[in-house]
């Protein structure tokens, strides 16, 4: 079910991984609909509540090419699904792989569609979309192509995978300094935060500023303490996991 979190943004939360969908509504209705989410039963009731809320989706955004992020469904309808040029082209090639993730992660479902975002032009600025402006913010470290969406209108920012509540800093371990990349996107979004009213996280709950300041306070000082993090999003067995995993992944660019 969606819920208002500014004027114009409403946000629905899977109960699989906290996973947010956000939807944009313009004044007439226009809608735009950013990383909707996650089985195909949430799909489908997002699109449906949409329609009996008398809105009608003209156009989409893809933060980051990560399966969970470029899904879609045919009770959606046919728009454009935005993405940085450097997601898209990684989606574009890689259809296999995202089913395969897809299909490992939550086994047993019909994904419907997966892939299909739509590049943006690489000077693009905002989203040509006919509601609120949407500015892109680029924000490197968690994968190719990762960008958040700033709603000036609004005071919103849509972090992608960034500043959650739930989960610890996952990193694009195939950059040359992974964590050296991430914390200076956190730097920058600094910044940003400094001028929103709320934050809408890929994974969690949405949060207001000084809330949003204290999850990129936690994510510095995950990235700091690395290899002996204490940090209290670690007691979920699903973040030790990826914790682990990345800690391998990274070797000595871990701090070892």
């Amino acid at each position: 079910m969606l819920k208002l979190v500014a004027s114009r943004v409403w946000v629905a939360t899977s109960a699989t991984w906290s996973t947010t969908s956000t939807v944009v509504v313009a004044e007439d209705g226009a809608a735009l609909v950013v990383d909707p989410a996650l089985t195909p039963v949430e799909l489908t009731s997002l699109a449906r509540e949409i329609v009996e809320r008398g809105w009608r989706v003209v156009a989409a955004f893809s933060t980051h090419p990560h399966w969970d992020h470029v899904l879609w469904t045919s009770a959606l309808p046919e728009v454009p699904r935005w993405a940085t040029a450097p997601a898209a082209a990684w989606t574009a090639a890689n259809p296999e792989l995202l089913a395969a993730q897809a299909e490992a992660d939550l086994p047993g479902h019909r994904w419907e569609v997966i892939g299909g975002t739509t590049a943006l032009p690489d000077d693009a600025t905002e989203l040509p979309w006919p509601g609120p402006r949407a500015v892109l913010i680029p924000a490197s470290g968690h994968a190719v192509g990762h960008a958040g969406l700033w709603l000036p209108d609004d005071g919103v920012y849509l972090a992608g995978d960034m500043l959650s509540d739930t989960e610890v800093p996952l990193l694009d371990t195939g950059l040359p300094d992974p964590v050296g990349t991430y914390r200076r996107t956190l730097g920058e979004l600094a910044g940003v935060i400094s001028e929103a009213t709320v934050v809408v996280p890929g994974h969690g709950t949405p949060a207001d500023r000084d809330e949003a300041r204290r999850r990129l306070a936690a994510d510095q000082r995950y990235l700091d303490e690395l290899h002996a993090s204490t940090d209290p999003r670690l007691a979920s067995d699903l973040m030790r996991v990826e914790h682990r995993q990345q800690l391998a992944e990274l070797g000595p660019r871990a701090g070892w």
